[in-house]
C-alpha cells in the first residue's frame, strides 16, 4: 500500500506555464531531432569510423530500440520519483550522451551512445507531456498547448533532416550529436527555475516483472520487424523474435491484470476516446516515420537532389503541420470534438500519401511533390494536436506518467515497427520488378517507393476508418 497520496502539482499562472511549454517543447524538440538528425550524416560518419553497411541500421534502431522498450518503466518513475527530478535528469543525460557520441573515436562508442541517448528520452519524454497535461488544465488554452507541443514533435523530426544535411556540409556530422548540447542547457536551466519542486508519487512497489515483460517485448517486437526488412519475414530468426515479443506482451497483460501496482493499469489503455487517440497516434508515426525514410532517397538518388536541398523540400511539411496543430486543429476540436478531427486528419493524410504513388523516375517539385506533402502536414497537424490531448485528458494525476508514456510508446514503436515493416515489402516489391525488367534499377527503386506510400497511405486510411468506429458518438474529448 502506498505510504501516501499522490499529491497533485499546483497549475503555474498563465505566464509561468506558457514559458514552461517553451522549456518542455525544447526539450521535445531534442528528442524529436534525434529521430532523424543522424540520418543524412550516416555516409560521413561512415567515411570517418571506416564501420561496414552492417552497422548503419545500429546507429539508427539502438536509438529507438531502447526508446521505445523503456518508455513504459520510465513514466512509472516519473509518478514515483517526481517529474522535475526525472525531466532534468533526462536532459542532463541525454545532453552527456550526446557529447560523448559526437566525440566517438569508433562505431562501437557511437553505437552505445546512441543507445543511452534513447535510454535518457525514454526518461525524458513521458516527464514532459505529463507536465504539460498537469500545467494546462483550461480546455481552451489545453488545446493550443497539445498543438505546440505535438507539432514540436513533428517539426522536429522534419527539421532534423534538414539540420543534420546543413550540419554536416557546414561542419561535420559530430555536430548533428553536439546540437543536443545546445539545446539541453537552455532547457536545463529553465526547468531548473519554472518548475516547482512538487512531493513524489506514492512510494508504491514497481512493477519490475511487468517493467521486463514490456521492454522485452517491445525491443523483441522492434528488432523482428528490423531483422525482417535485412532477411525477410520468413527468416527463423524474424519469427523467432516475433514470437518471443507476442509472448512476452501477453504476459505483460496478464500481469498488469494481476499486480496492485501496475505499470499500465489497463484502465487508462481501455478508454475508448483514450485507445483510439492512440491508435492514431500509431499509424500516423507508422506513416510519417516511412516516408521520412524513403522520400529522401528518392530526391537524392532519383532526382540528385543536395543534401541541403533535400532538407529544404520538406520545408513544407512542417509549416502546413504547425498551422495545422496549432491553430486549425484547436478549433475544429472546440467546436466539434475530438471524433471528427482525429479521422479527417488521417483521412487528409492518406490522400495526401497516396498521391506520391504518381511518382516517376522524373518529377516535377510543384506539381507532383508539394500537394503530397502539404496534405501529409495538414493532415497529421490535425491528428497530433486533437489525439495527444485526447490521450491524456480525463487521467488521474497518479496515473499522468504511464499515459504520457504510452503516447510517447505509441509513436515510438508505431514508427520504428512501421518503418521496418513497409521497407521490407519495398524491398520485395523492388526485387519483384527486375526479375521482370532486368537492368531497370532506377525504376526498381521508385516502384518500391510508390509501393511503401501506397503502404503508408492505407495505413492512414484505415486509421481513419478505426478511429471513427472506436470514439465514442457522445465523448467530449
Amino acid at each position: 500500500m502506498p505510504e501516501n497520496p499522490p499529491t497533485a502539482p499546483t497549475v503555474p499562472s498563465i505566464a509561468r506555464r506558457w514559458w514552461l511549454l517553451t522549456v518542455l517543447a525544447l526539450a521535445q524538440l531534442m528528442i524529436a531531432l534525434d529521430t532523424t538528425i543522424v540520418t543524412i550524416a550516416l555516409p560521413s560518419a561512415q567515411a570517418d569510423l571506416g564501420f561496414p553497411d552492417s552497422s548503419r541500421q545500429w546507429i539508427i534502431t539502438g536509438y529507438a530500440l531502447t526508446f521505445g522498450s523503456l518508455l513504459l518503466l520510465s513514466g512509472r518513475l516519473g509518478d514515483r520519483w517526481g517529474r522535475k527530478q526525472t525531466l532534468i535528469a533526462g536532459l542532463v543525460g541525454f545532453a552527456i550522451a550526446s557529447a560523448i557520441g559526437g566525440a566517438a573515436p569508433s562505431v562501437e562508442l557511437l553505437i552505445a551512445a546512441r543507445i543511452a541517448q534513447g535510454a535518457f528520452a525514454a526518461l525524458l519524454a513521458p516527464s514532459a507531456l505529463a507536465l504539460v497535461s498537469v500545467s494546462f488544465t483550461d480546455e481552451k488554452e489545453r488545446g493550443r498547448a497539445f498543438g505546440i507541443f505535438g507539432a514540436v514533435s513533428m517539426v522536429g523530426t522534419t527539421i532534423g533532416l534538414l539540420l543534420g544535411g546543413a550540419l554536416t556540409e557546414a561542419l561535420s556530422w559530430r555536430w548533428t550529436m553536439y546540437i543536443n548540447t545546445v539545446i539541453a542547457i537552455p532547457a536545463i536551466i529553465g526547468a531548473l527555475i519554472l518548475l516547482p519542486r512538487v512531493a513524489a508519487g506514492a512510494r508504491q512497489r514497481l512493477d519490475i516483472p511487468g517493467a521486463v515483460a514490456v521492454a522485452g517485448g517491445f525491443f523483441a517486437l522492434v528488432l523482428g520487424t528490423s531483422h525482417a526488412e535485412t532477411n525477410g519475414w520468413a527468416a527463423p530468426a524474424t519469427i523467432a523474435y516475433l514470437a518471443v515479443a507476442l509472448i512476452l506482451l501477453i504476459v505483460f497483460v496478464v500481469i498488469q491484470t494481476r499486480t496492485n501496482t501496475p505499470l499500465l493499469p489497463l484502465r487508462v489503455i481501455l478508454d475508448r476516446a483514450r485507445g483510439s487517440a492512440l491508435i492514431a497516434l500509431l499509424l500516423s508515426s507508422a506513416g510519417l516515420f516511412t516516408t521520412f525514410l524513403f522520400l529522401p532517397f528518392y530526391l537524392q538518388t532519383t532526382l540528385g537532389y543536395p543534401q541541403l536541398v533535400t532538407g529544404l523540400a520538406f520545408l513544407p511539411v512542417p509549416i502546413a503541420l504547425v498551422a495545422s496543430a496549432v491553430f486549425i486543429g484547436p478549433a475544429l476540436t472546440r467546436r466539434f470534438t475530438a471524433r471528427p478531427v482525429v479521422p479527417l486528419g488521417l483521412a487528409v493524410a492518406g490522400v495526401g500519401a497516396l498521391l506520391l504513388t504518381r511518382l516517376g523516375t522524373t518529377a516535377n517539385y510543384t506539381t507532383d511533390l508539394l500537394p503530397s506533402l502539404l496534405l501529409i502536414g495538414a493532415g497529421i497537424g490535425l491528428v497530433i494536436a486533437t489525439a495527444t490531448g485526447s490521450a491524456t485528458a480525463g487521467v488521474d494525476h497518479a496515473d499522468a506518467g504511464a499515459a504520457a508514456a504510452s503516447v510517447n510508446a505509441a509513436q515510438q514503436i508505431g514508427g520504428s515497427v512501421g518503418v521496418a515493416a513497409l521497407s521490407t515489402i519495398a524491398a520485395s516489391a523492388a526485387a519483384t520488378f527486375l526479375t521482370a525488367h532486368p537492368g531497370h534499377d532506377a525504376a526498381a527503386a521508385v516502384h518500391s517507393y510508390t509501393t511503401a506510400y501506397t503502404g503508408v497511405g492505407i495505413l492512414f486510411l484505415a486509421g481513419a476508418a478505426l478511429t471513427a468506429l472506436i470514439h465514442p458518438k457522445d465523448h467530449t474529448k
